[in-house]
């Protein structure tokens, strides 16, 4: 029997939903703020059509300190986004227009 498996994504963004208690030592990316963020994000995608974007909550993405965090694949590029005007251009650079947002471009150390 063939299964009905859903349409893959032009791109997937994993946003971090971490909540920890305040004063928690590593932080959390829900305590820096971020589920505006993550609403604006999805407002955006939704207002936009981007029926080809798929976004999905996550728990820890495991840089707590920098939160907060989303990741974007296939191109596995991670943002750090601070304000919603970030949220607007990672949508309309990145998620639209195959651009990645440089300037909020979190480098990792290997």
């Amino acid at each position: 029997m063939p299964l009905d498996l859903p349409r893959t994504f032009r791109h997937h963004v994993f946003c971090c939903a971490q909540q920890r208690p305040p004063g928690h030592p590593r932080g959390s990316c829900g305590a820096k703020n971020a589920q505006p963020l993550w609403q604006r994000l999805d407002q955006k995608v939704q207002a936009k059509g981007l029926l080809d974007v798929g976004m999905a909550m996550t728990g820890c993405l495991g840089f707590c300190s920098a939160g907060p965090l989303m990741v974007v694949y296939p191109e596995g590029i991670w943002y750090r986004p601070e304000t919603p005007e970030d949220i607007d251009e990672i949508v309309e650079s990145h998620l639209m227009n195959n651009e990645p947002v440089e300037r909020l471009v979190m480098v990792l150390s290997r």
